[in-house]
């Protein structure tokens, strides 16, 4: 069967968009076959930073014949006595078939007319021909570039084209206003140990003759072996390097035929925190740093880069590499001596000259904020007096390092460095643990705080950012998101849960929106319901996203449009998460559908009494001089006995023994609903009915507690 190849080359792609592609063409191209009826054995992408191929094995010569039904005018208007009509005649003429081909079929619109046509495969080479342009054009980027005098767009500059379909060129030609790139058998190796040309002799030959030429075209080849490599070279020096996932991917895209190469700097450098020298190397200068051992606390005056030049000329690639870290560490001492010379609570009234936003003011202002949100989650968790301090100073000293020259100049290391300055300021440990670890999570695969002082921080942070900027009326849309509110929002919750915080979210949000109305001419009622309603969207996908809750209970622990569970979570986000996770454990186990249909049938006849959602005293309630049968005795002894259970579950958010309560009324409820006692709920006398509504209303009431059955779905 046919292999096709085709590779796009060009100037040195930016390795962004090289994964990019690879990824688009591993995506888009097979799904383009299918459209096309082509089926394939294999489709494989490859890319270096100066080509992007595919080799599609197992092509079929031609497309498969197909059969293709085609809807024509109603029966009534293509023939009239039986005799065709102008329609029918230019329907058949349409499809290229003779009339008497014509069906006539009944449909839901009545009856129609239609063809059945065979639609004869075309060869693959006339389809490929059509899709390769298609498949280079379509792909999208970040700054596409034009050159030449046409209008194409790409991310740099095309120079050549191999086309093959087997070992013949399939001949295709790209436009460029008066540019034209032609198709051939002719490729180019690396461009440094093989300069000259190559040719491709068929299309599954690529990858051999590409590596004969110095170029290992697989990005996953080159990943494992620059893995290997770096691996090998930290190992001859008694050393260890981490894989940076990041860099790794990056310097993958930056290579053709990789070469680690270990280089040395000053030992006078790792004086520096480790942080920085592996900021320079890793985000500036796309170094691998080695440490002594994989506990990464100190350097090795080492590092490792991965050259695209000349093996052989590794000695003189390492010097000049050396010369450039020397540099950038020579640069961070400087500033780091600097920066250390004095206090860090400094550099505070400098953040006052930096602005947060424009309508928001300056950073000095939002550390102002910052600390009076702190103060008011403290007073919430009725912290003791010396992390109650610990929390105020480090919101103070927050974002003090911002307006420090090293962390003007290496923004990665914001947080980082404070907490550096604030230990070489004599400020207590946790005050300047809390300085770093407030900005955490700094991503959905980073870690959280772990010190009560950073998390507070941290809070009161992402509040003050989601209050104001909400205020503002910058609320994220669809996939803008400049702020990152979904993230800030998504942080507030996941510290909270991880933290066990027993804070009030409802009321702190309250009381924030009520400070930031009081400056401004804004709605607070409107500000304040939209936190709401975007605190839950942000609770309801974590549950259901992270927590692997099922949607239904996740309904029925935040409620479909009712205020009281939407109060209730707010106001407790440790027991949202525990009842949803207790609701999915007791589905897994079986515990649910034990109570389900007692619940549930309680819960849709209670609808129609009159008693709150609140009461759960069967003596306020119920009258049992209005018994007419033992079963509703029962009923009423068995939510006499409840009650204490659902007061410790409420008090301790232990829901277990509420749920084994409910368990073993449900035969108590079964008899009063359809055993040989049972009772006619909806009696004539409105007082009977009324009483017995009130005590299928107050099953309903502790099993609220709990959750919403109601939106709960029976064995989902």
């Amino acid at each position: 069967m046919p292999a096709f190849l085709l590779e796009v080359g060009t100037e040195e792609l930016p390795a962004s968009f090289l994964s990019s592609a690879i990824a688009q063409w591993k995506s888009n191209i097979p799904q383009s076959l299918t459209a096309n009826n082509l089926d394939t054995e294999a489709v494989e992408v490859y890319g270096t930073p100066r080509r992007l191929a595919v080799l599609i094995k197992g092509l079929p010569s031609q497309q498969a014949d197909r059969e293709e039904e085609v809807k024509g005018p109603p029966a009534k208007a293509a023939f009239k006595d039986g005799n065709p009509t102008k329609a029918a005649e230019g329907f058949a003429k349409k499809q290229g078939v003779e009339l008497d081909a014509l069906e006539i079929r009944p449909t839901q619109k009545g009856d129609f007319v239609f063809v059945r046509k065979l639609i004869p495969g075309r060869k693959v080479g006339e389809i490929l021909t059509e899709l390769v342009p298609e498949w280079i054009r379509g792909l999208e980027g970040k700054r596409l570039m034009r050159w030449s005098d046409g209008d194409m767009r790409f991310s740099r500059p095309i120079r050549w084209l191999v086309t093959l379909l087997d070992d013949a060129v399939l001949p295709i030609e790209l436009v460029n206003g008066s540019e034209k790139i032609t198709s051939d058998r002719t490729s180019r190796g690396h461009r440094v140990l093989h300069s000259e040309t190559v040719t491709i002799p068929q299309a599954t030959d690529y990858v051999s003759v590409l590596r004969s030429a110095f170029v290992i075209v697989d990005d996953q080849e080159r990943t494992s072996t620059i893995k290997q490599q770096v691996e090998e070279s930290a190992q001859k020096l008694n050393g260890f390097t981490p894989i940076y996932p990041d860099l790794l991917e990056e310097v993958t895209n930056l290579v053709e035929y990789p070469s680690a190469v270990v280089g040395k700097f000053e030992s006078e450098f790792l004086d520096l925190p480790s942080e920085v020298i592996t900021t320079v190397m890793v985000s500036h200068q796309r170094y691998f740093p080695i440490f002594k051992d994989n506990n990464q606390k100190e350097l090795l005056p080492n590092f490792i880069t991965i050259s695209n030049g000349d093996p052989s000329k590794s000695e003189i690639i390492s010097v000049g590499n050396a010369r450039v870290i020397r540099a950038r560490l020579a640069d961070g001492q400087f500033f780091y001596n600097a920066d250390v010379s004095k206090p860090l609570d400094s550099f505070s009234p400098d953040l006052a000259k930096v602005t947060f936003q424009e309508d928001l003011g300056s950073l000095l202002d939002k550390v102002g904020r910052i600390t009076n949100i702190a103060g008011k989650i403290t007073q919430q968790l009725k912290l003791e007096e010396t992390t109650t301090d610990n929390i105020h100073r480090a919101a103070l000293l927050c974002k003090s390092d911002l307006v420090s020259q090293m962390v003007y100049e290496f923004p990665e290391l914001q947080g980082v460095m404070g907490e550096k300055y604030a230990l070489t300021s004599g400020e207590p440990e946790p005050v300047a643990k809390a300085i770093f670890e407030h900005y955490l999570p700094r991503n959905a695969d980073d870690i959280l705080p772990q010190t009560i002082t950073g998390q507070i921080v941290g809070l009161a942070d992402r509040l003050d950012t989601l209050v104001s900027i909400f205020g503002l009326g910058m609320i994220p849309s669809g996939s803008s998101d400049p702020f990152a509110l979904r993230r800030a929002a998504n942080a507030i919750i996941n510290i909270t849960w991880a933290g066990n915080l027993s804070i009030n979210l409802q009321q702190l949000l309250e009381k924030i929106t009520t400070d930031f109305v009081a400056e401004r001419d804004k709605n607070k009622t409107e500000l304040l319901e939209t936190l709401q309603d975007f605190f839950l969207q942000r609770i309801r996908t974590l549950l259901q996203e992270e927590k692997q809750i099922d949607y239904d209970l996740v309904n029925a622990v935040l409620g479909e449009n009712d205020p009281e569970y939407t109060e209730r979570a707010l106001q407790d986000l440790l027991d949202v998460r525990d009842r949803a996770t207790f609701l999915q454990e007791i589905r897994e186990d079986g515990t649910l559908d034990k109570i389900y249909e007692t619940v549930n049938r309680s819960t849709r006849l209670a609808k129609q009494g009159d008693l709150d959602t609140q009461q759960l005293e069967p003596q306020a309630v119920v009258n049992p001089q209005l018994f007419q049968k033992p079963s509703e005795e029962a009923f009423y002894h068995s939510l006499v006995k409840l009650v204490p259970q659902t007061q410790t579950a409420q008090t301790s958010r232990n829901y277990r023994q509420l749920v084994t309560e409910l368990a073993q009324i449900a035969p108590t409820v079964s008899n009063f609903f359809d055993g040989p006692e049972s009772v006619l709920v909806m009696d004539a006398n409105p007082d009977i009915q009324r009483n017995r509504l009130h005590l299928l209303g107050l099953l309903r009431n502790h099993a609220r507690v709990l959750a919403d059955f109601g939106a709960i779905v029976k064995n989902l």
